[in-house]
């Protein structure tokens, strides 16, 4: 059965359906004459958790959310109204409501996107997939091998989530698109105490596929193993200096300080508004040579891969920055129309409450020439950052607080102890200048980044090599 068929019987096929195919067409083409661009979109969406905590279940949750977003475009205005049903009466209140921004001149509608016969990702519903008693008997593995592996640990957190989005976009041209999106995602949080200390480390893994990887004992014990093996570093970890110096981001995860810091700054809308550091950029130097950033949402399975975007669009890969020049931003269609460049496929949207906007998928900076080791023993004194937690971000500035979950000394070009307490300060437009060497093993990161903007939570990937940035500033609690 193909999208297209698989979502007309979840969205005009059931028996409790108010709508047919050719009314919902018909009130979209009508609500959207005379725009430049919009769209009806239509979603089903299955969700459910599982979290253990101190060997018992502690929450388990289920929720399925049926609903549309109807979107005119005229301009720079937007019209949007949804509706948690699919009915013709509640989507002719929504055209009503959207014709509100046509203006007076008329508009011509943007031609609809091109089509694509691309799969990136199984179209399987994981929360049926696999039977409850399979999710929780995996929690509870996880929490026995975990306290069986080491004395001291004092507490293991598990959560098992997963989803299943079907979507349908419908255009006033009669063109329409769908999409199955599988996600599912394993975290796994380890306490450990001695001598009256406690510490704890945490890891995650995902991606667009089903339950199946994360059953396989090879996946969830790498896991545990690594949750762990950062619980027990930060039980040995001293005070974190203070002060400007060399730092060293390890690859993958670390690279949602790029994101964060700079990716957010690349997004379309920022820069039609000259609200970004980098507005009236393109073409001009903005990192140091060798630094070249992609947004690719075609990788396979991956977190923030989409086969289209919410707003139809075949995902791309836009290469942002290469080279350290700034060749280009991401854009939706409403401000690649607007900028007079083509939309990039990154229109997205947290759910059919929300209007699109763009946003990043994966976002990765590409490798270099130099072997990890040797921008270790480059370094005289220096910190070399593993893993990051949370972090703080202005978008229109680019200025950055993000703490180190796990971090080291680097001394006379060797690793030394591990450091508690380790914040990375500054400004994403100018650490991008400061990169001096870029490593050869670039890696994605483990599959659990959950992007933030304008009050909307999307899934992201994130991606590097090893990089030596000069100059930055660490904040700590012991003095240099």
């Amino acid at each position: 059965m193909s999208h297209l068929e698989t979502t007309d019987r979840l969205f005009f096929g059931r028996e409790e359906s108010r709508i047919d195919r050719e009314s919902a067409a018909q009130i979209t083409a009508d609500a959207l004459a005379g725009m430049d661009d919009g769209e009806l979109f239509l979603e089903y969406r299955e969700t459910e958790a599982l979290a253990l905590e101190d060997g018992r279940i502690r929450s388990a949750s289920f929720d399925s959310a049926l609903g549309f977003g109807l979107r005119a475009v005229s301009g720079e205005a937007v019209g949007y109204a949804h509706a948690g049903e699919i009915s013709e009466a509640a989507l002719r209140r929504a055209a009503e409501t959207v014709r509100g921004v046509r203006t007076g001149r008329g508009g011509t509608m943007d031609i609809a996107p091109r089509s694509t016969n691309a799969r990136l990702y199984v179209p399987d519903n994981p929360v049926a997939g696999v039977d409850f008693a399979a999710k929780t008997a995996l929690l509870g593995e996880i929490d026995a091998y975990a306290r069986a592996h080491d004395p001291r640990v004092a507490q293991v957190i598990a959560t098992l989530a997963g989803e299943w989005q079907a979507v349908q976009i419908l255009r006033a041209d009669g063109v329409r698109v769908a999409d199955l999106r599988p996600l599912v995602r394993l975290n796994v949080t380890v306490v450990v105490a001695s001598g009256g200390r406690r510490e704890s480390g945490t890891y995650g893994t995902g991606g667009r596929y089903g339950y199946a990887p994360l059953l396989d004992p090879a996946i969830w014990k790498r896991a545990v193993d690594e949750a762990l093996r950062q619980a027990l570093v930060n039980l040995e970890a001293v005070a974190a200096p203070a002060g400007e110096m060399e730092v060293v981001l390890g690859p993958g995860w670390p690279g949602i300080l790029l994101h964060e810091a700079v990716g957010h700054g690349l997004e379309g809308d920022f820069n039609r508004k000259g609200i970004s550091a980098f507005a009236g950029l393109v073409g001009q130097r903005v990192a140091a040579p060798g630094v070249t950033v992609v947004d690719d949402g075609t990788l396979p399975d991956r977190r923030g891969s989409l086969t289209v975007d919410d707003e139809g669009t075949p995902s791309g890969r836009t290469v942002m920055i290469e080279d350290g020049i700034l060749r280009a931003f991401i854009q939706d269609r409403q401000n690649a129309r607007l900028m007079g460049v083509s939309p990039t496929g990154n229109g997205r949207r947290q759910s059919f409450a929300h209007a699109p906007m763009p946003r990043m998928t994966n976002t990765i900076m590409l490798g270099g020439d130099h072997a990890p080791e040797e921008i270790i023993a480059s370094v005289g004194r220096g910190l070399y950052a593993v893993n990051f937690g949370g972090g703080q971000v202005d978008i229109t500035s680019g200025k950055f607080v993000f703490s180190a979950a796990e971090a080291y000394l680097i001394e006379n070009g060797r690793i030394g102890p591990p450091v508690k307490g380790a914040t990375l300060i500054g400004n994403g437009p100018d650490a991008l200048t400061k990169v001096t060497m870029i490593g050869n093993d670039p890696a994605l990161d483990p599959g659990i980044g959950t992007c933030g903007k304008n009050g909307q939570g999307v899934p992201v990937g994130v991606g590097q090599p090893t990089l030596k940035l000069r100059g930055l500033t660490v904040g700590g609690t012991a003095v240099r």
